[in-house]
């Protein structure tokens, strides 16, 4: 089930999306449609954003191109220990073991005992919020 991914048009996308841009799993912040010319087909120019590291990212593609979507798996985990910016955490489902960076913005609320959503995205796996 890890790094699946699914197809769909470029012109089909909307804010807020998942897509795949240069085999980073992205959200899609904006999405603007050009008229199509004389001889050509309508673009779109698609402005995208890391979902784990937070690249900015932005492409120019035919509205008929097909684009690849990641399947986002969101599971819940256990914090079971943690080292500076690292937390060890337990799979809810699974009971497989591993570390996750602690993002900035959820420093403070995450200690250990509690209960952590994450993203399984493309193989990689990054926390997302606190239950």
């Amino acid at each position: 089930m890890e790094g699946e991914t699914k197809q769909t048009t470029v012109g089909s996308l909307k804010k807020g999306n998942y897509v795949i841009i240069d085999d980073l799993a992205c959200i899609v912040k904006d999405t603007q449609t050009s008229r199509p010319g004389k001889h050509g087909h309508a673009k779109v120019r698609l402005e995208a954003v890391g979902m784990i590291e937070g690249q900015k990212k932005i492409i120019v593609a035919p509205s008929h191109d097909k684009i690849s979507i990641p399947i986002v798996l969101k599971k819940s985990a256990q914090v079971l220990s943690i080292n500076k910016d690292i937390a060890n955490v337990m799979d809810s489902d699974s009971y497989e073991t591993f570390d996750l960076k602690i993002p900035e913005e959820l420093k403070s609320q995450v200690r250990e005992g509690i209960e952590i959503i994450y993203w399984n995205v493309l193989g990689e796996k990054a926390m997302k919020q606190v239950k």
